[in-house]
């Protein structure tokens, strides 16, 4: 998206449904009030059967856009140490987690509308070629649903040319490296620190489509979706900071799929 103008509009999405123990580990309704599209977990990183149907149900009662956020199957480790598949098994792994969820979805009178890796896995497919193709196999042997990635990985084309739409992301909260690619969680700058400093990224990638990197560097992002975390420190105030502040510069939000 580019500029601010009048009639300007961009997506903002949150991962959620994930809990511990049954706990949810954000407010899902609060969070859901306020964002147009819901990344939510299908079990496999975070998350279960109700959690998963209480956040489609809160979806569903305020139009919002429900994708599954596929993942590795590693619950102790929050779906974020690499593992490495099989491919096969990894493509079944992933169809099998947008189907319970969809089913769950559908239940609520709503639909899963996209699919969104999590985790080692968003990262993963960057630059793994075989798992891309892999979780590309997953999402087409359920049907043709759109794709969320991280832009300038193999991913994308291996989801262009299996016909999938792709929906390019930005991270609100996240450390950007100089090459484009997201900080390691755990690592120096893997974070933004405070409300001021997100909502100036949101309008930065809003209004120029750059973001700045953990060196000072001044990177491209073409991004038409927008990734606010749920589990973030103070996340729905840090996202209220951020609707208010596309409200205020004239963005609407809207989501890019699946509404």
């Amino acid at each position: 998206m580019s500029g601010t103008a009048a009639g300007a509009r961009i997506d903002l999405n949150a991962d959620l449904g994930e809990a511990n123990g049954g706990v949810p580990v954000a407010d899902d309704e609060a969070m859901i009030a306020l964002i147009s599209s819901a990344n939510i977990a299908c079990g496999f990183h975070s998350g279960d059967a109700r959690t998963m149907r209480a956040a489609t149900s809160a979806a569903a009662r305020r139009g919002v856009a429900v994708g599954a956020h596929v993942a590795y199957r590693d619950q102790a480790g929050f779906g974020r140490r690499f593992i490495d598949y099989d491919p096969e098994e990894l493509a079944d792994e992933v169809l099998y987690q947008i189907g319970a969820l969809d089913a769950i979805a559908r239940s609520q009178g709503t639909r899963v509308g996209y699919v969104k890796p999590h985790g080692a896995l968003y990262n993963a497919i960057v630059k793994n070629r075989e798992q891309a193709r892999a979780v590309v196999a997953g999402v087409r042997a359920f049907s043709d649903l759109p794709i969320v990635l991280l832009p300038g990985g193999v991913a994308i084309e291996e989801a262009e040319n299996a016909g999938l739409t792709v929906v390019r992301e930005a991270f609100a909260d996240r450390g950007y490296t100089p090459e484009g690619t997201l900080v390691p969680r755990g690592k120096p700058g893997d974070l933004l620190d405070g409300a001021d400093a997100v909502t100036e990224r949101v309008l930065g990638l809003a209004s120029s489509g750059t973001v700045t990197a953990v060196d000072g560097s001044v990177v491209d992002v073409a991004a038409d979706s927008i990734c606010v975390h749920g589990d973030s420190p103070d996340s729905v105030a840090m996202t209220e900071a951020i609707v208010k502040a596309l409200d205020e510069a004239g963005v609407e939000l809207r989501p890019a799929v699946g509404a």
